[in-house]
Parts: C-alpha cells; sequence; structure tokens
C-alpha cells in the first residue's frame, strides 16, 4: 500500500491517453501546503504517462522512493501532486542529475488517464 495522503475521495474518471497532464510551476493556484508532513521538495522534473507519475529529484547519494511521500489533492476535479521530502538524504555523494522516483497511478490512487499537475518548485540540477 502506498503513503499517498489522499485528500479527497472523488473518484477521477480519466481519457486514456499516452502523456495527460501537465507540470504546473511553483505551486498550483489554491493549494495550500500547509499542514502537510517533511518539506517541500523542489523538482528538476516531471513526467506523465497515462498510468504513472516519474519525478527527477536532487539526491546526496542515498535518495530513495521511501524518503517522499506524495500527496494527491484534488483541485477542480484534477489531481494535484505535491512531493514532500520526510527523510534527509545525509550522503555525501551528490547525483549531479539527481534521481529518478516513479510511482503508479494506482499507487497514488489515480484512475488511469487522470489529469495530473505538480504543486512543487523546480529546481536546475546541480551542476
Amino acid at each position: 500500500m502506498s503513503r499517498a495522503i489522499f485528500k479527497s475521495t472523488t473518484a477521477l474518471v480519466g481519457v486514456a491517453v499516452l502523456a495527460s497532464g501537465c507540470a504546473g510551476g511553483a505551486g498550483a493556484p489554491g493549494v495550500s501546503t500547509a499542514g502537510m508532513p517533511g518539506a517541500l521538495e523542489p523538482i528538476h522534473a516531471a513526467a506523465f504517462t497515462k498510468d504513472a507519475a516519474v519525478f527527477w529529484v536532487s539526491s546526496n547519494g542515498c535518495t530513495r522512493k521511501d524518503d517522499l511521500i506524495p500527496i494527491v489533492s484534488i483541485r477542480g476535479g484534477d489531481a494535484v501532486i505535491t512531493l514532500r521530502r520526510i527523510d534527509e538524504d545525509r550522503c555525501h555523494q551528490p547525483a549531479a542529475q539527481g534521481v529518478e522516483l516513479k510511482w503508479s497511478f494506482e499507487e497514488l490512487g489515480l484512475a488511469p488517464g487522470s489529469p495530473v499537475s505538480v504543486n512543487n518548485p523546480y529546481q536546475l540540477p546541480q551542476t
């Protein structure tokens, strides 16, 4: 079972398309991060297929999927994902391009093809 937190029980019916949704900028309008666990995680990139959400985040060498939690909120009938870091990466071997982390829509409680946006700020990879 995923550690995703669902703020709404609204069922989403999505159209199955290869790439659904878009990556919003530094926060989707009207989606508050107050009271969410952990710290808001800047992301390098996000991509969506009909049944998966993929994020690239910074890593000091030990970042794992379990170190972050995707929080799914519903805004205007669409899913908004906010990635929060709940465990700090204390390693000392930074990954220049970050690491790729992937969640299936099933893990996130979303129907395949659901429209999705991101509520995280973007940060360029460290070079």
